[in-house]
This record gives C-alpha cells, sequence and structure tokens, in this order.
C-alpha cells in the first residue's frame, strides 16, 4: 500500500483558499496535479500492478473514535493544521517491494521539498506482522 498524506492547510489550498504559510492552489494547479495522479494510475493499471486507488475527504470530515475509560469517545475534525492525515492510498501487486517503492516515488511531487509518501505490505495473514 503506498499512503500519501496531507493535511487540511493542503486541501484548503486546493479549494483555492490560503492557509497559513500555504498559498491557495489556482485551478489549473490541481488539475495538473490530478492529471499526474491519473497518469501515474493510469500507467500502472495498463501494467496490471493496479489493485485499488482512493482519494479521501478533506480532515474537516473526519471524527475520530478513542476510548476513555472504556467508553467511545468521539472528536470531530478539523485537526490542527500542522497535523498530517492519510489523504490516500494506492493499492499495487508488483513483482517485488522494491518495484512498489519504484511506482511509490512517482506520487512525490519533486516540487515539493519534504514531501513523502509511505509504502507498506498488506498483511494477508497474522504471519505477516511479525516483523
Amino acid at each position: 500500500m503506498i499512503m500519501l498524506y496531507g493535511s487540511q492547510r493542503d486541501y484548503d489550498a486546493m479549494a483555492g483558499r490560503p492557509a497559513g504559510d500555504r498559498p491557495a492552489m489556482s485551478p489549473e494547479q490541481v488539475a495538473a496535479m490530478h492529471g499526474h495522479m491519473e497518469a501515474v494510475h493510469k500507467e500502472i493499471a495498463e501494467s496490471g500492478e493496479l489493485v485499488d486507488a482512493r482519494g479521501l475527504t478533506a480532515p474537516v470530515h473526519a471524527r475520530r473514535v478513542q476510548l476513555r475509560q472504556g467508553a467511545p469517545v468521539v472528536t470531530d475534525g478539523p485537526y490542527p493544521e500542522t497535523q498530517e492525515v492519510l489523504a490516500g492510498f494506492t493499492i499495487v501487486e508488483c513483482d517485488s517491494f522494491d518495484r512498489a517503492t519504484q511506482i511509490a516515488a512517482r506520487f512525490v511531487n519533486p516540487d515539493a521539498e519534504g514531501e513523502y509518501v509511505d509504502v507498506r505490505p498488506v498483511a494477508e495473514g497474522i504471519e505477516d506482522l511479525n516483523g
């Protein structure tokens, strides 16, 4: 699974609203970002490596459920602007972890210093949980 991260500030910028040090993105910039994502997904679909890919809604629409003193407590978004959240994911099935890492590198914006994605194998059973 290739996990992509963002923050409420990122979603605000994509919606054309500046957020802190993050300027608003123009419709052309948003279209270019979506175009890049579509191109990468199309490429890995054509190679037979794409299993699924989804984007997630903005953190403002999220809820966190935790147990406190044995009872569930629900907290609504938004999360603090600096807190990263899972923004989307892509699941690939390919020949090796190295190949999955190569695919993941295509999702990192070369113009965004410090941006990253995580790559982790999906556990098929309990035996996969042992490191």
